[in-house]
């Protein structure tokens, strides 16, 4: 597959070690307030247990911390006990921000762009992390919300991440029932899934192994 998946909100040891095998690249833990918040030394449990994946690649998926307006402190006092791969930025956190992490703590960074119902100029808001990110993420505003926003943005996003030679990736109320019509009709870099692939709150992976394949259908 061309499109990299990331699969966000993982707390448990046993659904991660049975996506062995799926076409996974990328595993999220939250550090951020919310009902799926895990301590950095829980996450660093779930690390070691991601290490034991293989992929599609043959590789074990990278690792992505969620944080939402952290101070360089903080992720240094979390990166002390939980070995992340990527730190992705949920909030306002300013460009400087991200080029110190990346410079000062040795990790890639994602930043998370809200979309909301104006119709924000994409290049104006990307162009300012010119040369501090890794990879841009594009979410419905709020986060975590399990709604989706309105698809026709996407292009918008992906020619200024484009122009900055960044992937996009896209995340907000995806599940195995829409993420063919998006990867069809708009064919991210990259989709992150949370809440759709949940039942009652808890990863399902009998949904995200149904997700898997509707991407692989696409």
């Amino acid at each position: 597959m061309s499109v990299r998946v990331k699969i966000c909100g993982l707390r448990d040891a046993e659904t991660i070690r049975a996506m062995d095998g799926l076409a996974v690249d990328e595993i999220g833990f939250v550090f951020a307030k919310s009902r799926r918040q895990v301590s950095p030394m829980q996450a660093e449990a779930l690390i070691d247990a991601v290490a034991g994946l293989r992929n599609h690649r043959g590789e074990a998926p990278r690792t992505v911390g969620v944080f939402v307006d952290p101070t360089l402190e903080q992720l240094e006092e979390t990166l002390a006990t939980a070995s992340l791969d990527v730190i992705q930025l949920h909030g306002e956190e300013t460009p400087q921000l991200c080029r110190d992490v990346r410079d000062r703590l040795g990790r890639d960074v994602w930043k998370v762009l809200s979309v909301g119902e104006l119709h924000e100029d994409a290049v104006v808001r990307l162009a300012p992390y010119a040369g501090a990110i890794d990879a841009v993420l594009i979410d419905t505003a709020g986060g975590g919300t399990g709604q989706t926003f309105q698809w026709d943005r996407i292009p918008a996003y992906a020619a200024a991440a484009q122009e900055l030679g960044l992937p996009l990736y896209v995340a907000g109320g995806l599940h195995p029932g829409n993420v063919e019509e998006l990867l069809r009709s708009y064919a991210p870099r990259g989709i992150d899934v949370s809440s759709g692939v949940e039942t009652d709150g808890v990863k399902d992976i009998g949904l995200i192994k149904q997700f898997i394949e509707r991407v692989k259908e696409a």
